[in-house]
């Protein structure tokens, strides 16, 4: 059954079907979002979003930035999980935290995160002795962390509350419940399948070994952690009537950030937005756009113009060093190879030192 699945999979990357399938699917669902975005927004009155925005309580507004700090703080884990399961215990904490802070933060506004998020990594991790190859790896048990907890949180929130997805998917709730436990089932039997026995993918010098069972089960509630501050700092903004509850206000905005991400627009931008409004459309849409502007500046504007100084200050120090280490050796033709090897080595050490 698994080489079957390995054969077809191969074949449609061999005809690049999967590619054409997912440059359709992201100009589907923009396409929609637009078309939706179009009809919800018509009757928006934009002063009474920006009043709606100043009559936001600082308390709520303040919560919903700690929340967003605590979702932020949990994503450093992701990589941290990520280099330690390839075997690079040798790299700190804070240049974990760095490269999964700066990548995501900028992913997440310039769209295409897995080329974007990426680079950022490459660039902060090859300081480390890392390359192209290791980096790929690190983003592929970061994104499997993310959809882990994506399935979870999916899975259980809407077999607890059906109706919240059906708002947005339109399929009746036992339907939505069937395809939660489908979910939870799969999930389980993918712990157990990575449990048996140690598992890999890919070929060559592409194999990633998957996390075991309990590694697996650690990636999950990271998951799990992540997207319930996320969802916290949303339920925060918007507004308190109706009370819909966390639970459907999380199964909601889950399955909206999942679409933003299908849809390949930088921050889901139009995607996100269209599903929110669909899902809650119990709530008054003026009060329900200006949470939404307050946590797009909470958990993408800020974030981003914080990566772009750390990383701006990063190369600045780089800079300055290599500046200090060409002079320092500048006239010395007479120094020995293996002198010039070692400043080299000094230098690369010092940028790793700078990850931080």
């Amino acid at each position: 059954m698994l080489e079957a699945i390995r054969r077809a999979i191969s074949f449609l990357r061999h005809r690049q079907i999967l590619h054409k399938l997912g440059v359709a699917v992201s100009v589907t669902v923009i396409g929609i979002a637009c078309y939706v975005l179009y009809h919800m927004l018509r009757g928006i009155d934009a002063g009474e979003v920006m009043e709606a925005i100043k009559s936001t309580e600082p308390r709520s507004i303040a919560l919903a930035a700690l929340f967003v700090a605590a979702g932020y703080f949990t994503l450093t884990f992701y990589d941290l999980f990520a280099v330690r399961a390839i075997g690079r215990s040798d790299i700190p904490y804070r240049v974990t935290a760095l490269a999964a802070f700066t990548s995501y933060s900028i992913g997440h506004n310039v769209g295409a995160s897995v080329f974007t998020g990426g680079a950022v990594r490459y660039r902060i991790y090859s300081a480390w002795g890392l390359n192209a190859i290791d980096v790929a790896k690190i983003c592929f048990l970061a994104g499997l962390t993310f959809w882990l907890g994506n399935a979870a949180v999916l899975g259980l929130g809407i077999a607890y509350h059906p109706e919240a997805a059906a708002a947005v998917d339109q399929l009746p709730p036992w339907l939505n419940r069937m395809v939660a436990v489908a979910i939870i089932i799969a999930l389980v039997a993918y712990v157990i399948w990575v449990w048996i026995q140690p598992r890999n993918v890919g070929r060559g010098p592409w194999t990633v070994v998957l996390p075991g069972g309990p590694l697996t089960l650690l990636q999950i509630v990271i998951g799990i952690v992540d997207l319930g501050f996320c969802a916290l700092a949303m339920y925060e903004l918007v507004p308190d009537e109706p009370n819909l509850g966390f639970v459907v206000v999380a199964v909601i905005f889950v399955s909206a950030t999942l679409l933003g991400f299908a849809s390949h627009s930088p921050g889901g931008l139009g995607v996100f937005d269209a599903a929110m409004l669909v899902g809650l459309w119990q709530m008054d849409r003026e009060d329900l756009l200006a949470g939404m502007l307050l946590f797009r500046v909470l958990y993408y504007i800020v974030p981003f113009v914080i990566s772009v100084i750390l990383l701006t200050f990063r190369e600045v120090i780089l800079g300055a060093r290599l500046k200090r280490l060409r002079h320092a050796t500048k006239g010395a033709t007479a120094e020995p190879k293996h002198e010039a090897v070692k400043h080299e080595a000094v230098y690369v050490r010092e940028r790793g030192d700078t990850g931080s």
